[in-house]
């Protein structure tokens, strides 16, 4: 599929929208057509779509694609205009499909229990162009977060592609149902539960886990009598907006990690040393966090591609020994307040200082006092 970079977000243009979500929807027909009933029971449709749709649009969608289109805007605004613009998206496709059903979608689908691998029903076609379009809606919508905040990622890398399915739908094991739930306003989550352990949702109990998950969501839209189109907005523009908001909280907080190890490297006049100390308060809790971890792998980066200097010796280290460091503080000649202050910083990265990293902070300032 090729795909169609978003516009800037423009109330007014409002038969153009429509229009490129036409566009997508050709193409994703396109991709439905090659499914088989095997591929949508498996769980299969969900990986193929990975492979082909984001693919081809990574190669599109660059940070400097973002700059140029919004000239002078910071990050978060331009973060703002893609949420927006892919919440009223997500909007258009619910009205469009919703005005395509009949109450007969729970049957349809549940008819793939008794399909032939090959084959696909005729009803179902309609129902997967729906929940491709709003899947490979919200991929998108995270990838460009990610982008926007300059956060490299390789689709081709399974780790950073299953980085962006992650935050995208915010699915973790075991909470296939309370995921589903928890993007659904209160008053219409109290009609939903009614339905929700129903024999609408039969046919997705064996799909793999995001599978499941995400084919839960889209049936739920289309099972209440009377409340089709107005419910698939809704939820259409909930799950896509819940899905921005996620990414920007995980991409930003990834952005501020980064943006972090940089003032340190640059502020700072003992560069080696500053890794040992980052090491030592990063473990003086003995846990370690994504957001330590982060910091710690930037940091020794910008060390290595700005100053060329590659601290061997601490990264061939297994058990690490505290005394280490404090012999190479006592080495080290001059003033060595900035180590302390990036010490201090960095016990912040993963929220407040706790009380073992005060006290290694602590003895750290004691043993950086020169007089």
């Amino acid at each position: 599929m090729t795909e169609v970079l978003p516009d800037s977000v423009d109330a007014d243009n409002a038969d153009a929208d429509s229009d490129a979500v036409e566009q997508e929807r050709a193409k994703l027909r396109e991709f439905v057509k090659g499914l088989s009933a095997d591929d949508i029971k498996s769980g299969g449709w969900f990986t193929k779509l990975c492979a082909q749709a984001l693919r081809s649009y990574t190669e599109k969608a660059t940070w400097e694609y973002f700059q140029q289109k919004y000239k002078g805007m910071p990050a978060d605004g331009i973060v703002e205009q893609q949420i927006k613009l892919a919440a009223k998206n997500a909007m258009i496709q619910g009205g469009i499909t919703a005005s395509l059903y009949t109450g007969t979608i729970a049957a349809t689908v549940g008819s793939l229990g008794g399909a032939s691998p090959a084959a696909v029903p005729a009803g179902i076609a309609t129902f997967m162009v729906d929940l491709t379009y709003i899947t490979w809606l919200q991929m998108r919508l995270a990838y460009d977060i990610a982008v926007i905040y300059r956060i490299s990622l390789d689709v081709d890398d399974p780790e950073d592609m299953m980085k962006v399915v992650r935050v995208a739908f915010g699915v973790k094991s075991g909470e296939v149902a309370r995921s589903s739930m928890k993007f659904v306003p209160s008053l219409v989550r109290q009609v939903l539960k009614k339905y929700y352990s129903g024999p609408v949702l039969a046919a997705a109990k064996n799909l793999p886990f995001i599978g499941q998950h995400l084919l839960q969501r889209n049936i739920i839209k289309f099972a209440i009598p009377g409340v089709g189109i107005p419910l698939t907005i809704l939820l259409n523009r909930l799950t896509t907006v819940a899905a921005g908001r996620h990414a920007k909280s995980v991409f930003r907080g990834e952005a501020e990690v980064i943006e972090l190890a940089d003032i340190l490297v640059r502020r700072t006049r003992h560069l080696r040393l500053l890794l040992w100390v980052a090491w030592l308060v990063i473990n003086a809790d003995g846990t370690t966090t994504d957001a330590e971890l982060l910091l710690f792998q930037r940091l020794a980066r910008f060390a290595r591609e700005r100053h060329q200097v590659d601290e061997e010796q601490l990264a061939d280290v297994v058990n690490f020994d505290p005394d280490d460091v404090w012999h190479r503080v006592e080495a080290e000649p001059g003033d060595l307040s900035d180590v302390v202050d990036a010490a201090e910083r960095i016990a912040t990265v993963d929220g407040d200082i706790n009380a073992l990293e005060k006290a290694v902070i602590a003895e750290l300032r004691e043993r950086c006092q020169r007089g």
